[in-house]
């Protein structure tokens, strides 16, 4: 058995000998975006240099990482580190990026992300991750918040140990009618020029275990009354703010998850990006910025998973032949192909029109995120079950891809929630 190695790059095939190699004239050596459009030159140089990082820098730490403890992963002296540090080198500032027409901002950040996730989705989430505070400072129109977050290590501080998936649908439309929201984990008073955070977040948030600073959705009490909501900036070395251990996950282990505690914790009434009056809007708009995101990250795995697979194909052999000289393996590998297509043209269909319309259409950021996610499992699914029994190994990268390709489904509100949040976008009121 020959022991498959390393992927080339999409357009480039493992070696054949020359008694097995077939003069194609209508074999296309499609680009690293399959059928994507033209790209311009600036795209195109920030494609090659986040292609470049993902291949020499992630794709080696993250299947060290992968191996690792949550704790150790974090713990000083792990090269998750490393990839933090030299991933400031790519250049990628939001704040520099606002300058930017929002359709070529938007392009430029999806060719980022997938091309991180190419390399590891959970690294890649890692990277991203850092951005939320200052992404979401911007999308409150605030850039005096977004400059304050920009550089640092951050997370988005949403999910709650009662509450999920349901902090995301602020206006209530998933919500059981016979149901009740229930206590909120964590409620901020506002007291003069300060804001008073008493409770906790789950230990779903998101680079939480090493994170300088969040965004914090959080509820609020008024009039002696407590409701949605408030996002504020917090600095998370603030006194009376502890944090929990990182989560041990079956996937997207590179990315680093925990609980962070809040105990009478004052914060500066200005680092408010969104108070009571807004909350509900920005919310939805959050979910439709971060939805398009993960679905990006899921289209960087269900690409990956598809040049494994076809590279395996050239180079394993089976009856005497390479298995893509079988019929059924070909067919196989066409409909990974179609859905990594399919997943793209979708996500960038999204992308495109969130960013020239007057408001981002909510409902196309969940089909995104469902449809690529759901997408990139199967291709991921199919392309393990194409390595045999070497997919399951961690010799190969199959199985690691399944396992974050699984986690995906789940991260940044689940599909069946989205799925219904979608649906309840799409009814008319006028016509009931």
């Amino acid at each position: 058995m020959t022991k498959y190695q390393k992927v080339p790059e999409v357009g480039q095939q493992a070696s054949l000998s020359e008694a097995q190699r077939i003069t194609r004239p209508d074999f296309i050596d499609l680009p690293m975006t399959g059928l994507e459009g033209p790209m311009t030159e600036e795209e195109r140089a920030l494609q090659e240099s986040v292609h470049r990082f993902a291949e020499e820098v992630i794709r080696p730490v993250a299947a060290k990482l992968d191996r690792v403890s949550a704790e150790e992963m974090i713990a000083e002296g792990s090269e998750l580190w490393t990839v933090l540090a030299k991933s400031s080198e790519l250049g990628l500032s939001l704040v520099e990026m606002e300058e930017m027409e929002p359709l070529e901002r938007a392009r430029m950040l999806s060719i980022a992300i997938e091309e991180l996730s190419w390399g590891c989705p959970g690294l890649s989430g890692a990277i991203l991750v850092n951005f939320f505070p200052t992404m979401y400072s911007l999308l409150a129109g605030t850039m005096e918040m977004a400059k304050y977050c920009e550089g640092r290590l951050g997370c988005w501080a949403i999910t709650e140990p009662e509450h999920g998936s349901d902090m995301l649908d602020s206006h209530r439309q998933v919500a059981s009618n016979e149901g009740s929201y229930g206590k909120p984990s964590i409620v901020a008073r506002i007291d003069g020029d300060k804001v008073i955070l008493n409770g906790q977040k789950s230990a779903w948030v998101s680079g939480a275990t090493i994170a300088d600073l969040c965004v914090l959705y959080t509820h609020v009490e008024r009039d002696g009354q407590v409701g949605p909501g408030m996002a504020i900036i917090v600095d998370l070395d603030s006194p009376g703010i502890s944090k929990g251990k990182p989560l041990e996950k079956m996937g997207l282990r590179g990315l680093n998850q925990g609980e962070i505690f809040f105990d009478n914790v004052q914060v500066p009434l200005k680092h408010v990006i969104a108070g009571p009056d807004e909350y509900e809007d920005f919310v939805t708009k959050t979910l439709a910025e971060a939805n398009p995101h993960v679905a990006g990250m899921a289209m960087g795995l269900a690409r990956a998973a598809y040049e494994h697979a076809l590279a395996y194909a050239h180079e394993r052999r089976a009856g005497g032949v390479p298995l893509v000289q079988h019929q059924h393996i070909r067919y196989r590998l066409f409909h990974m192909f179609r859905k990594v297509e399919m997943a793209r043209g979708l996500l960038h269909r999204v992308i495109t029109y969130n960013a020239t319309a007057p408001q981002a259409a909510l409902q196309g950021s969940a089909a995104a995120k469902v449809s690529v996610t759901q997408l990139a499992f199967e291709v991921a699914n199919e392309a393990l079950q194409m390595f045999g029994g070497n997919g399951m190994t961690h010799e190969y990268p199959m199985e690691k891809l399944v396992r974050d390709a699984r986690a995906l489904l789940i991260a940044d509100g689940c599909n069946e929630m989205l799925a219904l949040k979608g649906g309840s976008l799409l009814v008319n009121p006028d016509l009931l």
